[in-house]
């Protein structure tokens, strides 16, 4: 690590004066870099996958930057020194997320999920979590969100014998179900993975979005990924909505958004999560 801030110092002409550990994930070391006149947000991977994540984590969020919809952390530098991916990152000052930065947050994440393309998918393959994220790109939003994140996330369940052959329904089933709630759904680009831990309120009020695992997909997976974990405050909903609003089947959609996750979650962390996918696996399957 010593030979990594020392060669990140000379890449950004300032001593790094102190490094302190800070929460950043379950994937990777991170902590935050002071110079005498700036802080550095720094992560850190040893893994085979590690500079893979952060080039994909790159791209998502300069793909976010770019729709000038939310703010994103600036890019410093990415890349490998000796053992360690790295990337160095813009130090964003926080604070806890009052009724009103939740308002601004919901209504930012709504000008994002306006930003649309003609396909499903992405032109990057990327990473939920530790785990590869295929992007092939698909006409038809059934078909993306069964082949590219369903079926996989199944088969890898089966290979760790997570789940069994009788758990996992036919992808018959799966399409005649999908067919009558996915309807008329246009790509939006998405963060891909928004839970609590992947967006910052700076001290100023502004919204931010980190760790993203983007593609275009249907911008309801967002909400239902926002709502799996204790949700965000109502106020977020509340100007969200005032842009896309529920019909009838947005909590149909949303439960078998939440499969995908939920999956995840039980493809990196074990059983525990068995019980909530088999749950939405049965109820619609």
């Amino acid at each position: 690590m010593k030979a990594l801030v020392n060669y990140l110092s000379n890449f950004i002409g300032e001593t790094i004066l102190s490094i302190k550990p800070i929460s950043g994930g379950d994937i990777s070391s991170s902590f935050l870099l002071n110079t005498s006149k700036n802080k550095y947000f720094l992560k850190v991977n040893s893994s085979i996958n590690g500079l893979a994540m952060f080039q994909a984590e790159v791209i998502g969020l300069s793909a976010i930057n770019e729709t000038k919809a939310i703010k994103t952390p600036n890019i410093i530098i990415c890349g490998n020194y000796q053992k360690y991916a790295y990337l160095l990152m813009e130090y964003i000052e926080v604070r806890s997320a009052s009724a009103n930065d939740f308002e601004l947050l919901g209504h930012h994440l709504a000008l994002l999920h306006k930003v649309s393309k003609h396909e499903f998918g992405f032109n990057e393959n990327n990473f939920i979590g530790s785990l590869s994220q295929s992007n092939r790109k698909h006409k038809y939003w059934t078909n993306f969100y069964l082949e590219e994140r369903i079926i996989p996330q199944l088969k890898l369940a089966l290979a760790k014998k997570l789940l069994t052959k009788t758990d996992v329904p036919s992808y018959q089933n799966m399409h005649d179900i999908c067919e009558k709630l996915f309807k008329n759904i246009k790509p939006s680009l998405l963060h891909g993975d928004l839970w609590s831990g992947n967006y910052l309120i700076s001290s100023d009020g502004t919204p931010y979005l980190i760790d993203p695992a983007v593609y275009y997909g249907h911008h309801e997976v967002d909400i239902a990924m926002s709502k799996l974990f204790g949700g965000f405050g109502a106020s977020f909903y509340k100007a969200y909505n005032t842009h896309f609003h529920l019909d009838q089947l947005s909590n149909a959609r949303m439960e078998l958004y939440q499969l995908y996750y939920l999956l995840v979650h039980l493809n990196l962390f074990g059983t525990s999560y068995f019980n909530s996918v088999k749950k939405i696996i049965s109820k619609y399957f």
